[in-house]
């Protein structure tokens, strides 16, 4: 079932999810003071470690990846990250700025080689319109450049425009049939401009629905259902997404077929469709 987990104690304080409803993601989200370093080994997942905000030496297994990041936060620029397999051991040590962290996992049993993953390397995909309340951009930071080098874990960052909806139409991705849907588990962790913006992330099937409103780091599992999300008037929204498949790499969306027909009215949805293959 879906489930909102809130960070009470403020930016701070690190965010770790490990959670039975997600059993195949690995989230952790923490800052770092200058000179500060953060040692990880993740014996059952490969993983992106993306910078946030900040510059950082990224060691894996003892391979270097010099001077990765340097944007001032999320909204400032695309992302500079690094690929690190399965079992692997991560060393972070902040440079002379505090650093913004995420680490996004993925069960696998695959292993392959270490990568970095440099802003020229990120593709983006424009979805929707202000017409239809739907515009956002997403940024595949490992979508299509992973295929080959990593398992089932893609990782990308979405920007929606003030009081336009995302993951719309709805559609889900709980279950692995033919060419039509791909099992993959959901992670989406917010951000808002202005911090005091918020959201409302809904989910639903035949049997149960939920609604949840969603603030600033918060961050929603979603491991079935029909999930789409709105931003507020007056904010922006950014979401900090993990997706993990169970057989499959690539994600096949299934749209509920009350709202199928709006795939045709909204700019950009076969174009996200063969982003996320």
């Amino acid at each position: 079932m879906p489930k909102l987990i809130r960070q009470e104690d403020g930016a701070n304080r690190p965010i770790l999810i490990e959670d039975a409803v997600l059993d195949r993601v690995y989230f952790t989200c923490l800052r770092l003071s200058p000179g500060e370093t953060f040692e990880l080994r993740l014996p059952r997942h490969e993983c992106v470690i993306v910078l946030m905000s900040g510059t950082a030496d990224v060691l894996v297994d003892g391979e270097r990846f010099a001077a990765v990041g340097g944007r001032a936060d999320v909204w400032s620029g695309v992302a500079d990250s690094v690929y690190a397999p399965l079992g692997a051991t991560i060393k972070i040590a902040a440079l002379a700025a505090p650093v913004e962290v995420a680490i996004a996992g993925g069960l696998t049993e695959e292993r392959h080689s270490a990568f970095r993953i440099r802003p020229e390397e990120v593709e983006t995909v424009e979805v929707g319109s202000p017409g239809t309340h739907s515009r956002r951009r997403i940024l595949h930071i490992l979508g299509q450049n992973g295929r080959g080098r990593t398992g089932h874990l893609l990782v990308s960052e979405l920007y929606a425009d003030d009081g336009c909806w995302s993951g719309y139409p709805p559609h889900k991705h709980d279950t692995d049939r033919n060419e039509g849907e791909t099992d993959h588990q959901e992670l989406y962790h917010y951000r808002f401009s202005p911090p005091s913006g918020f959201g409302v992330q809904v989910t639903y099937d035949g049997e149960r629905e939920t609604c949840f409103m969603t603030r600033d780091r918060d961050t929603v599992l979603v491991d079935s259902g029909y999930h789409p999300t709105v931003t507020s008037p007056g904010h922006r929204s950014y979401i900090f997404t993990i997706l993990v498949g169970k057989s499959h790499r690539g994600l096949v969306q299934y749209f509920d077929p009350a709202h199928l027909h709006l795939t045709e009215t909204i700019p950009g949805i076969q174009a996200m469709r063969d982003k996320f293959k």
